[in-house]
């Protein structure tokens, strides 16, 4: 069996707590991998070892760590094919989602590269007689961060390589349910010259993270994840004086008026509630139909849902792949089996299904629910998998007020053909990440990733300006000099004297 060990100090480092996890195929359900689990003191290991990288890292040169990082970025493009194998076979997502994943996340490998431009600081001369300001950034020290399964790759690749642009060192600790990509993502940074002890990856459960979140060293903790857990985050870091950017849950609405491109609608709908089996935390799971096009709408979705081809990951076939585990899928199924008893219209049930020759995957199908209230399960937990809720309003004004009751405000959508429409809407919603005509409304590298509400905790969106900021502190200089003709008697400089 696959043993998936630490990264810490630029080399493998065997796990020595005696506890290990399990890493299954999502596809088989059969368990192909064990994982060290961290104990405290190996926690301990992994921030010294980035503490002693820190001492010159943070002092390196612009040019030093760009350099390497764009001999990171040819390194991990030429070896997308071997990183979304190995997200495939732990996570189970079909291999062009695995690939897609990669892509997005080397989009900040690509804005680290260039992150002179970012750290550039400000000048104000002559703010008063012969004094001028200065505004600079300087990086925190060893920063961490704990990702999610749903992303092994492109979460990673959201934190650390914009923190060590920055000049920071990096304790990540990925997901326990899929952490090969991570070790890679490592291995690949030291081929690319990154120092020892700049990168280490720690493995491990709640035991590592609550390590991390108290340690005094750690300076700030990056995570996403569910909202509970984020919230946990936060709280627990920021008692230990830590900065903290958590990311946490979701349930994003797409708002369809009637006026809308309904195939368009429909197309944009299932992609984006089925797309990785809905196991992001950007999926839409509501659909806000208003008026009277909820039927023709619901039909549209369901025609494309049935021909929606499911099986393993490997297969180039397959357009959607298994849940991450067995307990994960069945928690699933409950939300479509408790629907109509809740009052919801069960349009399509998943639950059942199953693959032929892969009886012992976490499989299960599209499930789409209409008619549903705001008052039901199915609609106010996140779900993270292929269900999708169609609720019904009378008006825009009501799609609105449905939406921004939610606790959750990560990313919405509009579709819609009236601009003033989606002017409105954009102003209006309270959510982090607006669509219009764009179901995922996911930014580029280059603009910043968060939520609003019970989405993110803490002040600072991830990747982007706020990454960048996020990762590093503000100082202001003022500075006084005397002119050279006022030096003292005795000292000559060759400037006049002023009389």
């Amino acid at each position: 069996m696959k043993t998936v060990n630490h990264w810490i100090g630029g080399k493998t480092v065997e796990g020595v707590s005696g506890n290990w996890g399990p890493v299954t195929d999502p596809a088989t359900g059969a368990v192909t991998t064990q994982v060290a689990l961290a104990s405290a003191e190996e926690v301990d290991t992994a921030v010294a070892a980035a503490k002693a990288a820190y001492a010159t890292w943070g002092t390196s040169s612009l040019a030093q760590r760009t350099g390497i990082l764009f001999r990171y970025r040819a390194l991990l493009d030429a070896r997308r094919d071997d990183i979304a194998a190995l997200i495939t076979a732990e996570h189970g997502k079909v291999h062009t989602d695995a690939l897609g994943e990669v892509a997005r996340g080397l989009e900040i490998v690509e804005l680290a590269c260039g992150i002179t431009t970012q750290l550039k600081g400000e000048l104000s001369t002559q703010v008063s007689q012969r004094v001028d300001v200065a505004a600079i950034r300087q990086s925190l020290g060893v920063v961490a961060g704990i990702t999610p399964f749903n992303f092994p790759a492109m979460v990673p690749m959201w934190m650390f390589p914009l923190a060590v642009a920055c000049g920071n060192t990096f304790v990540l600790k990925p997901s326990e349910k899929d952490p090969s990509a991570a070790n890679l993502l490592a291995e690949l940074a030291a081929e690319a010259g990154l120092p020892d002890g700049v990168l280490n990856v720690v493995h491990g459960d709640k035991v590592a993270v609550d390590a991390l979140l108290a340690h005094p060293d750690v300076a700030a903790v990056s995570f996403v994840g569910s909202t509970p857990i984020a919230r946990y985050i936060h709280t627990t870091a920021s008692a230990n004086g830590k900065r903290v950017q958590a990311l946490g849950g979701a349930k994003n609405h797409m708002l369809v008026l009637p006026d809308a491109d309904l195939d368009a609608a429909a197309d944009a709908a299932v992609s984006a509630a089925y797309g990785s089996a809905g196991e992001r935390c950007m999926a839409i799971s509501a659909v806000v139909a208003v008026g009277a096009i909820g039927d023709e709408l619901v039909a549209k979705i369901r025609e494309r849902a049935e021909k929606i081809k499911i099986g393993p990951g490997q297969d180039p076939a397959s357009e959607m792949g298994p849940l991450i585990t067995k307990a994960h899928r069945d928690k699933v199924a409950t939300y479509v089996t408790g629907a109509a008893a809740q009052g919801a219209e069960v349009v399509l049930d998943g639950t059942g299904y199953s693959v032929d020759g892969f009886e012992d995957g976490h499989w299960i199908g599209l499930s789409l629910l209409d008619k549903v209230s705001t008052d039901s399960d199915a609609y106010r937990d996140e779900i993270f998998g292929p269900v999708l809720c169609v609720l019904r309003t009378e008006t825009y004004e009501e799609g609105v007020d449905l939406i921004n009751a939610s606790p959750y405000g990560n990313g919405t959508a509009i579709f819609t053909r009236d601009g003033g429409a989606a002017r409105r809407f954009q102003l209006e919603i309270e959510a982090g990440m607006v669509g219009v005509n764009v179901p995922i409304p996911v930014p580029v590298g280059y603009h910043s990733f968060g939520g609003w509400k019970d989405s993110l905790f803490g002040d600072h969106h991830i990747y982007g300006n706020d990454g960048v900021h996020f990762y590093t502190r503000g100082k202001v200089v003022t500075t006084r000099w005397p002119d050279p003709s006022d030096a003292p008697a005795g000292v000559d400089l060759g400037f006049p004297r002023n009389h």
